[in-house]
């Protein structure tokens, strides 16, 4: 068999940047309302406390942690398209309950009901249906990059919309744009000829308990958990702050816009280093040193708009490096055969972080005052950096797929052999149930002219 060229396809192509919008569109729902969100919501009967303040802005997150991986199994059963239309209408509804609630608690509903449409273990399994093995990491790549773009847009977006449209109309919007991605789904995404398991991109319920075992998985899980509970509660003080210091609601995308411009400069230098030069441990390291760092200056700053600036520079600068780096070290250390496993842990935390961190920041603004917030992420930020001290650095590898043709079983464990004895390949493994070939090679020295040999030899 000729291995087929890396280049994608047009319908590959098609498929990859629909699937991109429809994730990242519905992470700006998610996103867009953070830095306005707690000064609207105390105005509400109900926002006297800033603890139900917190767990509506992070309600999301727990029903999506708990949802996300039973959503990918639910679309190997019963097709990925008919659970991101479900999902689709879900958050649908949660954003339009949201838009007409009276008060807090239904807010509350009304993000439980958003992250109950936890459609990203289904879209990331489409994307693997539409996708050759040869350029899923492409495809996956530009999904991880809509969500940064997302995320950053959607901070600068947030006020000046709040300024036409108010928090309410926000969340009518993200309903319509969501009842509307439906369109996409429909006539934008093709449909899979074939739908199947891919356990380099899916959670496998046998691999669990393997990936709960490993430590370095768990210090990476510690980690993306406090980054997202950090960005939360930062959230629920740093609005407040920036009002205090004489700036309008409606003017805070004045220091959103050229933080995350310069942010998203800033994080690229870090990320080439950590992944050219095999400096990932150290770079990982300083971000969460950084991170830390401003969260002091917010705290010790805050009566400066530039202090404030400066801070939420610093920050999300860190948050962006971290945010890129943390999946890169999963894809690292997992084992094959559990990556997929690993990445739907990894996410489901990462969401239980986001409501953790609204709420213990709410409950901290509550019960003992605004700064007991930059504390918290202080103490946590300096736990994490401690946890990470202790983790190996990760191998200077990568991932390579192959697609295979149709094998036995004893030719794919004689394939795994050979391909694991070639120079520079420290892992392989043949799943002749899905016809591909996943190699974890060194970045210098792999010989792959020898695994091409093989592949086609095998095939």
């Amino acid at each position: 068999m000729q291995q087929v060229p890396d280049t994608m396809t047009a319908t590959e192509r098609r498929a990859s940047i629909g699937l991109a919008g429809i994730y990242g569109l519905r992470m700006l729902g998610l996103f867009i309302v953070l830095p306005i969100f707690a000064i609207y919501a105390q105005h509400l009967p109900g926002g006297e406390s800033h603890l139900l303040i917190g767990v509506a802005l992070g309600a999301y997150g727990l029903t999506q942690a708990i949802l996300q991986i039973p959503a990918g199994w639910l679309s190997d059963r019963y097709g990925r398209k008919p659970v991101i239309y479900i999902s689709l209408i879900l958050f649908a509804v949660g954003s339009f309950i949201a838009a007409d609630a009276s008060n807090i608690y239904w807010i509350i509903i009304g993000r439980v009901v958003q992250g109950a449409g936890a459609l990203n273990a289904a879209v990331m399994a489409l994307t693997a249906d539409l996708t050759r093995e040869e350029v899923r990491t492409k495809a996956m790549a530009m999904i991880g990059i809509t969500i940064g773009i997302t995320f950053s847009i959607s901070m600068v977006l947030s006020p000046m919309l709040n300024n036409v449209l108010g928090v309410p109309g926000i969340f009518a919007l993200t309903g319509v744009l969501a009842l509307l991605a439906m369109g996409v789904v429909k006539f934008v995404i093709p449909d899979p000829a074939i739908t199947r398991f891919h356990s380099d991109t899916e959670a496998n319920w046998g691999h669990f308990a393997e990936v709960l075992r490993n430590k370095d998985l768990l210090r990476l899980d510690f980690g993306i958990f406090s980054l997202h509970a950090i960005l939360m509660s930062v959230f629920m003080q740093v609005p407040f702050v920036l009002q205090k210091d004489g700036l309008d609601l409606s003017h805070h995308w004045y220091i959103y816009l050229p933080v995350m411009l310069l942010a998203f400069g800033l994080m690229v230098p870090p990320i080439i280093i950590a992944e050219k030069k095999a400096k990932m441990k150290q770079i990982f390291m300083l971000s969460i040193f950084l991170a830390m760092c401003a969260q002091a200056l917010l705290m010790f700053g805050q009566n400066s708009l530039w202090g404030v600036a400066l801070g939420l520079l610093i920050f999300f600068t860190s948050f962006n490096v971290l945010e890129a780096t943390l999946p890169s070290m999963i894809s690292k250390i997992a084992p094959l055969a559990s990556k997929g496993t690993a990445m739907g842990v990894y996410s489901s935390v990462q969401f239980l972080g986001a409501f953790s961190g609204a709420a213990v920041g709410g409950a901290l603004m509550q019960f003992v005052g605004g700064n007991a917030v930059f504390v918290f992420a202080i103490a946590l930020l300096l736990v994490w950096l401690m946890v990470a001290s202790t983790m190996q650095p990760p191998a200077a590898v990568s991932t390579k797929l192959y697609s295979l043709e149709e094998m036995s079983g004893a030719q794919g464990v004689l394939l795994q052999k050979q391909l694991a004895q070639v120079q520079g390949v420290r892992e392989a493994i043949v799943i002749a149930a899905e016809n591909i070939a996943c190699l974890k090679v060194d970045m210098q020295g792999f010989d792959e002219a020898a695994v091409d040999k093989l592949v086609m030899k095998g095939a």
